[in-house]
């Protein structure tokens, strides 16, 4: 059995950007395949459905759940509607061939736990400060074709509570992988550390 590697961390800290800088890190290269959750929030500038995510309305949520596919499942409630976030087991994650690479929060990584156990699931966690995560955040909402910046206000502060120290110690969590200079030095940081991990171990 292998390993589930599960990059959380706030807002605008960067874990897409490391997300997909490991997945396409050569050394790992036949090591590790993307976990691709789903999402009823709409589709962004520059995305692709099942490579950032699956995009689903909330038919196929409600499918998934009365076959009862649903691992974790999240809900946020923005200024235009709730977004739901989830994954689904619908026979993509075979951990007898490969090991994974997933993105989400404490609350869906806890229930990622109860539903694979702690010895398959590996956090890593990415620490920015507060006010270098609060201009990245407007750089990358600024980009987009109609921003939403009243999302981004709530996206931010909702994180203060989604991501206090009690809940992440609380988790276990005591490694964490800072962000706050070069991102290829905490890119880099993560694949050591996935890389001092033995695949087959488990």
């Amino acid at each position: 059995m292998s390993h589930i590697f599960y990059i959380m961390g706030k807002s605008a800290s960067g874990k897409d950007h490391i997300y997909s800088a490991i997945l396409e890190n050569e050394t790992l290269q036949g090591k590790v395949e993307p976990l691709i959750i789903y999402t009823t929030r709409p589709m962004r500038e520059g995305e692709q459905d099942g490579r950032e995510y699956f995009f689903a309305d909330a038919e196929k949520l409600e499918k998934l759940r009365r076959e009862g596919r649903i691992i974790e499942e999240r809900v946020y409630h923005t200024v235009f509607g709730p977004w739901h976030y989830f994954t689904a087991d619908e026979g993509q994650i075979d951990l007898k061939k490969h090991s994974y690479l997933g993105i989400g929060t404490l609350e869906s990584y806890r229930k990622m736990v109860e539903y694979f156990g702690e010895s398959v699931m590996v956090p890593l966690y990415i620490e920015v400060d507060d006010g270098l995560r609060l201009e990245r955040a407007l750089k990358r909402e600024r980009k987009q074709e109609v921003p939403k910046y009243r999302e981004m206000c709530r996206r931010f502060l909702a994180d203060c509570e989604d991501f206090s120290e009690e809940k992440i110690a609380g988790e276990g969590i005591r490694r964490r992988f800072e962000n706050n200079g070069e991102i290829r030095d905490c890119i880099q940081a993560c694949i050591d550390y996935m890389e001092s991990v033995d695949f087959g171990s488990v």
